[in-house]
């Protein structure tokens, strides 16, 4: 496994990706609403890298057909957007986005609930970002990616839900993903040694029942097995010397 270190240019030309990736994961947020389909929100991510002269990281990745990944209720990730997937009042719904610029990329996601009010919804989405950020403070030098991601478990498993196993986070910069593999579990001081310049998209996927997942026959979206909704939080962040930075813009959730 050969994980690289950014340069202070590359970093720079990474932070610029990065706030681009979270500017439209933002501008989408704000648009979701009722009646909309997932293509829509797709239309707004094509528009805005045209405008920005940036590429959509996702367009054509492995084939994927969309500029970003929509996700509704117990879809987890990788959702295709379609003209015939109308976002309706109590859902769920996921965005996770790239966007490319000066030949580096920004990776992240969050949770939208449209109208929703369920308790249990809305605790699903709290526990993911808490656990998203409890990743995020337990990042830098010389950190294990074990002690990553036993801080992201145990505030999942904590409250009651489960953290998806099947699919992780992982690095990113010239390529969306990179080395090294980010799980969103582990055991502290275990797994790879972090290093200052290092880039990796931290990103729980929280189930509110069981772990277990499967990938539709479209070849891409992820459920849960048991049909129990799922949310899902990310951020690129840089290793520093004393920490870690968050590139793809802090939000209100």
């Amino acid at each position: 496994m050969k994980v690289s270190v950014k340069s202070k240019d590359e970093l720079a030309r990474m932070r610029d990706a990065c706030r681009l990736t979270g500017e439209i994961r933002d501008i989408c947020a704000a648009a979701v609403e009722p009646g909309m389909t997932t293509a829509d929100i797709d239309a707004i991510v094509r528009d805005f890298c045209a405008k920005n002269r940036a590429a959509a990281s996702f367009l054509g990745y492995a084939g994927f057909p969309g500029a970003i990944c929509v996700s509704l209720n117990d879809e987890v990730i990788h959702g295709i957007p379609s003209a015939k997937r109308t976002i309706m009042p109590g859902d769920l719904v996921k965005l996770d986005v790239g966007v490319c610029k000066h030949g580096y990329n920004g990776d992240t996601a969050r949770t939208v609930g449209v109208g929703v009010t369920d308790p249990k919804l809305l605790a699903l989405m709290d526990v993911t970002r808490k656990s998203l950020m409890a990743g995020i403070a337990a990042t830098g030098p010389g950190v294990h990616l074990g002690d990553v991601g036993a801080a992201i478990q145990k505030v999942v498993e904590d409250a009651g839900f489960s953290v998806v196993r099947d699919y992780i986070g992982h690095g990113v910069g010239r390529t969306v993903h990179e080395d090294p593999p980010v799980p969103n579990y582990g055991k502290p001081g275990k797994g790879f040694v972090l290093k200052p310049g290092m880039t990796i998209a931290i990103e729980p996927m929280v189930n509110a029942g069981g772990c277990g997942v499967s990938v539709l026959e479209d070849g891409w979206t992820v459920v849960t097995d048991d049909g129990l909704p799922s949310a899902h939080f990310e951020h690129t962040v840089a290793v520093t010397d004393d920490g870690a930075e968050i590139l793809t813009v802090p939000y209100d959730y």
